[in-house]
């Protein structure tokens, strides 16, 4: 999947938690974040405001979870182990470790291999 996919994918499936996303979606949604976040943080410095970013956070929460919550799917993971974000450093490396992870070959129990037509 390529990046603009992605992006599209994020947006188009932002209230989607069932079903698995593989890595390169997820990477390259959290690469559309960080980059739209750091462009929004370098123009609020210059205008001295944070609405931009502010706003553009809010705008990206649900799709960001959900993408998550279908990455952790795509290793067999429950999606409640987003949750683990709410632990410093611990809880980050972990999901950060299971997002690198190749997903599960073929089927598994939050739905079909998503590198394999159906």
């Amino acid at each position: 999947m390529d990046f603009g996919t992605a992006v599209k994918t994020g947006f188009r499936r932002y209230l989607d938690f069932e079903g698995r996303s593989i890595r390169s979606e997820y990477w390259w949604w959290m690469l559309f974040v960080f980059l739209v976040n750091i462009a929004l943080n370098i123009f609020n410095g210059s205008i001295g405001g944070t609405l931009l970013s502010s706003l553009f956070s809010l705008i990206v929460l649900i799709p960001d979870i959900s993408v998550s919550v279908r990455r952790l799917h795509d290793i067999g993971k429950s999606g409640w182990w987003i949750l683990l974000w709410l632990v410093p450093l611990i809880g980050w490396v972990v999901i950060v470790y299971w997002a690198v992870q190749e997903g599960d070959v073929g089927d598994n129990e939050y739905g079909p291999d998503p590198l394999v037509a159906h």
